[in-house]
């Protein structure tokens, strides 16, 4: 690993960490616009989090470590994972350390630990939440396992730098099985990062939460580190359909400060389109009732292998 690729990791990870609360900004931004209500700042994220930061801690009576020790775990899967992406360009030493699999494999780790955490402390709507959590989890897992299978038959790996490479820099070519992956992995996106219609990140009644409902008995930092790595999250699924799907503009010489500049540059202008277009749908939806979410899930897991279909059958 030279000091050059080192260096551009680690300006990668800082953009993620960094950029994550300002996308998630820019989504309610949006949202409000959309709603014809009163928007609040794009750094409101920030804010929030600088102010968690700085409170004391509240812990449960009950509560073990594994409730401490839970939000730093959760916010660390969520940097590796982020460490993974292919965001801002393609030969990344951790890139390579794992593939879509082992990235799948993150997301799962951090979703135990919540759900985990949320039971420890003995309250009812945490344990609601938890048990909702892992339900939506034990379906959403398959639908974007094979909407990787799609895009890595097409590609002949499971890494996404490889796969974006060959979308972006080997000869154009129509892969209709791609578009029901794209659509398959928006359904997921919405209902892993608590989106309408499966999920309302603004709601404040209890019985409706989902992920809301597991972190309730969480203050200050620990709160903040679980805010964060939400927002975190959602940028990671937004990373990880711009290298599915449009991937165009990521970075492939790392010696060269200009093209890491532009590579910045195209992927901020693909998270304000990719914020407008989750507004839209959110403000185009409603919430649906709990017990549809496993049809909208498994929805998004037939699309997912309809595309996998659709490519096995135009290889053969």
């Amino acid at each position: 690993m030279t000091g050059a690729a080192l260096i551009t990791q680690l300006f990668a990870v800082a953009v993620a960490v960094l950029l994550a609360p300002l996308f998630l900004g820019w989504v309610n931004m949006c949202r409000a616009w959309l709603q014809n209500r009163g928007a609040p700042p794009i750094t409101q994220p920030y804010r929030m989090i600088r102010k968690l930061l700085r409170k004391d801690a509240v812990i449960a009576t009950d509560a073990s470590a594994l409730f401490v020790f839970a939000p730093y775990v959760i916010f660390g899967s969520m940097v590796t994972a982020a460490a993974i992406i292919p965001a801002l360009a393609l030969d990344l030493p951790f890139a390579r350390a794992a593939d879509a699999i082992a990235l799948v494999g993150l997301f799962a780790t951090a979703r135990v630990f919540v759900a985990l955490a949320a039971i420890d402390t003995g309250t009812a709507f945490g344990t609601l939440g938890a048990r909702r959590e892992m339900m939506l989890g034990f379906l959403a897992e398959p639908a974007l396992l094979m909407v990787f299978f799609t895009a890595s038959l097409i590609a002949g790996s499971t890494e996404l730098p490889v796969i974006a490479d060959m979308h972006q820099y080997h000869a154009l070519a129509i892969h209709p099985g791609l578009a029901f992956a794209a659509i398959a992995f928006l359904m997921v996106l919405l209902a892993e990062n608590a989106r309408i219609p499966v999920d309302n990140p603004a709601t404040h009644l209890e019985l409706t939460m989902i992920h809301e409902a597991m972190v309730l008995e969480y203050s200050a930092r620990h709160l903040a580190l679980i805010e964060w790595a939400a927002a975190l999250k959602l940028f990671n699924y937004a990373c990880i359909g711009f290298a599915l799907f449009v991937p165009w503009g990521v970075a492939r010489d790392l010696d060269s400060p200009q093209v890491l500049a532009l590579a910045l540059v195209v992927l901020c202008a693909k998270l304000l389109v990719c914020g407008a277009v989750l507004a839209l749908i959110e403000t185009l939806n409603a919430k649906i009732r709990i017990f549809r979410a496993p049809e909208f899930l498994a929805l998004a897991f037939m699309l997912a292998v309809l595309g996998l279909l659709v490519r096995l059958l135009l290889q053969s």
